[in-house]
């Protein structure tokens, strides 16, 4: 193991629930919510529901966790501490994975709005989002204070869009609770599969409250402030999220909403046109892209963090692992995780990559409640059936993704663990 640098901690309460609230409200919001609709109609309304809960019992056993072992790394130094290293190498590459896809994910959803606001063509989707990779990435290596102002503003912004754009819903005239038909799932096998496959999805959503643990390091009255964080920032996220999903399918209906995602990556704007308010539209575009760009932001922050522990466990080359003359930012990694998302970001399809990201981060959080599972009565917060729950929920809904996401998913776990055992002997 490489010789540790620590981070300064610079981030309190108010700077740690902007950080997870930064993570979650973008990419969910502004582009998933119209994917889940795709496949599972209005239901997604009630998929987002069980999607809150089982990210509820996640959010418990990572405060539990992130209070006891305050560090950089997040389940990656959890699976090492409570498991054994190859749990916590897999979670660790699992968040690479994922945390990636969904950041290319992001960039790609703040460009289809670019590019649909401005009436730019489709080809050059994938070159902007690059270039907002690129663009947060000179952010993060200015250090997390300057990056927590910036996220700061971003989420303030994104707040005051989704509440304009839940009020204009319902005071444009044009609900119809006729498109909630459908919203309750029929018991033939076909509905329950696409339920649950966007149980799956929607879940991913809220996971942006582990960005928080994985910031422990930097993070100020750690014990205190992480659990407090986390829970704050589940709970406003999912009540903007049943309001927001809510709305959108009252207004446009399932099919209409999931329409707007075939033709571009902007379908929160696109539905705002159906309230009448010609300022709707610009006001969320404007709302979204902002959103897409915090996402980004404070998942290049995760990540480069995550990278960093890997790398002062030589499980990723050592380099990553080192740290600014000022001790503020891990400058190889935060470079590292710029250049992966920017290859990810290229695919251009924004359905493909949160589909895999779905997979990889539903394991990542198997192996954290797995790890919660291991704390010694006095170290647990809140009680053992969260954790319990969390773990059988996670491992279910993650094999309801698509088979060939899974199959992948499960090819780079064993990727990662033959590189693993190459680099430990």
């Amino acid at each position: 193991m490489s010789t540790k640098e620590n981070l300064k901690r610079e981030v309190g309460l108010g700077g740690a629930v902007m950080m997870g609230l930064g993570s979650i409200l973008g990419t969910g919001v502004f582009v998933s919510l119209a994917i889940g609709a795709g496949i599972a109609g209005s239901a997604v309304i009630p998929a987002v529901a069980v999607a809150a809960f089982v990210a509820m019992c996640n959010a418990f056993s990572s405060a539990q966790l992130a209070a006891v072992h305050p560090v950089s790394g997040g389940t990656y130094e959890y699976g090492y501490k409570f498991l054994n290293p190859k749990f916590g190498f897999t979670a660790g590459w699992m968040f690479l994975c994922a945390k990636s896809a969904s950041a290319a994910t992001a960039a790609l959803g703040f460009s289809g709005y670019l590019c649909y606001a401005f009436s730019l063509e489709q080809k050059l989707i994938v070159p902007i989002a690059i270039g907002a990779v690129l663009l947060m990435t000179a952010v993060v290596l200015k250090g997390i204070k300057r990056s927590n102002t910036i996220n700061i503003v971003i989420v303030s912004t994104t707040i005051a869009t989704l509440t304009f754009f839940v009020l204009a819903a319902f005071m444009s005239g044009n609900p119809d609770v006729e498109n909630l038909k459908g919203i309750i799932p029929e018991p033939a096998k076909d509905d329950i599969y696409f339920f649950l496959q966007t149980c799956a999805l929607m879940f991913v959503a809220y996971t942006g409250y582990g960005r928080i643990a994985t910031l422990g390091e930097e993070v100020k009255d750690p014990q205190t402030t992480i659990p407090k964080a986390i829970v704050s920032t589940l709970g406003v996220s999912a009540a903007l999220y049943m309001m927001v999903s809510f709305a959108a399918i009252l207004t446009n209906g399932s099919s209409g909403f999931a329409e707007s995602i075939n033709s571009t990556a902007a379908p929160l704007e696109i539905a705002s046109q159906k309230f009448g308010w010609k300022i709707t539209p610009a006001i969320v575009s404007i709302g979204a892209m902002t959103a897409m760009l915090g996402v980004l932001l404070n998942l290049i922050l995760g990540l480069s963090r995550t990278l960093m522990a890997m790398g002062r466990r030589s499980d990723m080359p050592e380099f990553f692992g080192k740290l600014n003359e000022s001790q503020t930012t891990p400058t190889s990694a935060v470079i590292g995780i710029c250049i992966l998302i920017s290859g990810l970001a290229a695919i251009g399809n924004v359905s493909t990559t949160w589909s895999f990201s779905a997979f990889t981060v539903l394991i990542y959080y198997s192996i954290t409640n797995l790890a919660a599972l291991k704390l010694k009565k006095e170290q647990r917060i809140y009680p053992k059936f969260f954790s319990h729950a969390g773990l059988a929920a996670c491992f279910f809904l993650a094999f309801w993704v698509e088979m060939r996401i899974w199959q992948i998913g499960l090819g780079l776990i064993l990727i990662g663990l033959i590189w693993h055992l190459i680099r430990k002997k």
